[in-house]
């Protein structure tokens, strides 16, 4: 695909999809692809094997759904996803049994935490979609209760997230069983070395579908950083939540500071849950449906637990703490400006962080410029000073006006001035189901240029056209 491509017709109609599925896909409201859908369905309908460098939340259960579903009966084998968390297992494999239900296609999710016998039994009923996360399928190949040589369709969805996670062994046992006459589908927030290493050994000259350049954060989110004292965080925070009214997804570095901070937002009437590895995989979905319902409007959460979320209208992102690894960022603040809504991301850096602030800006390919913290608090004449002349912080120069009138702002912000939550979003026509989101909205096409490796596609997929 080429720059000089004429413009795609932005329906399904054009994807290559069978005229039973378009069907469907009309029933349940989904007119306009995403861009990630756009360009890779048509790739996977013809059995292509490619790599989507796309963020969560961007349509991709669709992207190799929509392919896999179409192509599986005449394959006569059956598909496997593999997902990072039992909650996006659980997601996907709910969205995919939906969907395919209408063909006949019966799905499973295999996943720690819940009885294997229950499992063992769906299995033997050979369900043409298996949805899993690593060690339970693992699990399963050792007791031989499933057999992978008749995988005809492989995708590994949120692979950087899999590999962060350490299931690098399980992924290659698991590629070791499936033929190697296969397709497969691989999609990434990022392409880490392992990641491409990965592809390079076991994809067959993958298409390369990059809708934002890997680690590129959204474009929809405006990002702040803000230079607080450890002390004074949670008074800044409380700060923020006056302001913005909307749900709060806040992310801590530790589960006993996730447990801590939720006890603190408890103590002062904000409705707030957490998800953790403390909690019990019961207690983590509860705390979810709470959150999705609005019946509590904040989720505090750790890296590796939110790693499992997927939940739309999420209008601020909070970074109590900096993520150890800098790519988390990207998967953090991902999980706000979605679907073409706009989204905020506030991060709290210690003055002693300068380092974290600079790999996050290399990870993101940006640079933080200083602003006000006009909308938490007055500036200090100092922090004032700053903004006018659009500096760096100086963290040698650091110094609070007062114990909590102390905070320093460093600003990115891709779009217009930061907007209270309550003015976020706005009507669309954005289709999803629960959890895990397809999206429907603003998919025109159009081609992008190749890279040097796999064959490319580049597109930037920040504001709708």
């Amino acid at each position: 695909m080429s720059e000089n491509n004429e413009q795609k017709d932005p329906s399904f109609s054009k994807l290559g999809i069978s005229p039973a599925i378009l069907t469907v896909l009309q029933k349940m409201k989904f007119s306009i692809p995403t861009p990630i859908q756009g360009e890779a369905i048509p790739v996977a309908i013809l059995g292509q094997d490619l790599i989507g460098v796309a963020q969560t939340g961007t349509g991709k259960t669709l992207a190799f759904g929509i392919p896999m579903i179409q192509r599986l009966p005449a394959l006569h084998g059956k598909g496997l996803v593999l997902l990072p968390t039992r909650e996006l297992a659980l997601q996907v494999e709910e969205h995919l049994r939906q969907f395919s239900g209408a063909f006949g296609m019966k799905t499973v999710a295999l996943i720690g935490g819940q009885a294997i016998s229950n499992q063992i039994f769906a299995l033997k009923r050979k369900p043409n979609i298996i949805v899993a996360t690593p060690g339970r399928l693992i699990d399963h190949l050792k007791r031989r209760t499933v057999r992978l040589d008749d995988v005809k369709v492989l995708v590994l969805d949120e692979a950087d997230m899999m590999f962060d996670m350490g299931f690098a062994p399980q992924i290659e046992e698991v590629l070791a069983s499936v033929p190697k006459l296969r397709q497969t589908m691989l999609f990434s927030a990022t392409m880490p070395p392992a990641i491409i290493r990965l592809a390079a050994k076991h994809l067959r000259t993958p298409i390369h579908i990059e809708m934002a350049p890997s680690g590129t954060t959204a474009k929809l989110v405006d990002q702040e950083m803000y230079v607080v004292k450890k002390e004074d965080k949670f008074i800044q925070l409380t700060k923020i939540l006056k302001t913005y009214q909307g749900s709060v997804l806040i992310f801590t570095r530790t589960k006993h500071g996730a447990a801590n901070l939720t006890k603190s937002l408890l103590g002062i009437g904000q409705k707030a849950v957490e998800i953790h590895s403390n909690l019990s995989f019961g207690r983590r979905r509860l705390a979810m449906a709470d959150f999705k319902s609005k019946k509590s409007r904040i989720l505090v959460a750790t890296d590796i637990a939110a790693r499992g979320i997927d939940v739309s209208g999420i209008e601020l992102v909070v970074n109590y703490n900096l993520p150890d690894n800098s790519e988390d960022y990207v998967h953090r603040i991902g999980r706000t400006g979605r679907a073409g809504l706009t989204g905020k991301a506030i991060s709290f850096a210690t003055p002693d962080q300068l380092k974290d602030i600079r790999s996050i800006e290399r990870v993101i390919n940006k640079t933080f410029n200083l602003t006000k913290f006009a909308e938490l608090d007055k500036a200090s004449s100092v922090f004032s000073s700053h903004s006018k002349s659009g500096h760096r912080v100086n963290f040698n120069r650091y110094k609070p006006a007062s114990r909590f009138n102390n905070s320093r702002s460093v600003s990115h912000s891709s779009g217009s001035s930061a907007k209270p939550a309550s003015r976020f979003g706005g009507s669309g026509s954005v289709s999803s189901f629960k959890g895990r989101s397809f999206n429907n909205s603003g998919y025109k096409g159009g081609g992008g240029a190749r890279s040097s490796g796999f064959k490319s596609y580049s597109k930037s997929t920040g504001r709708r056209p």
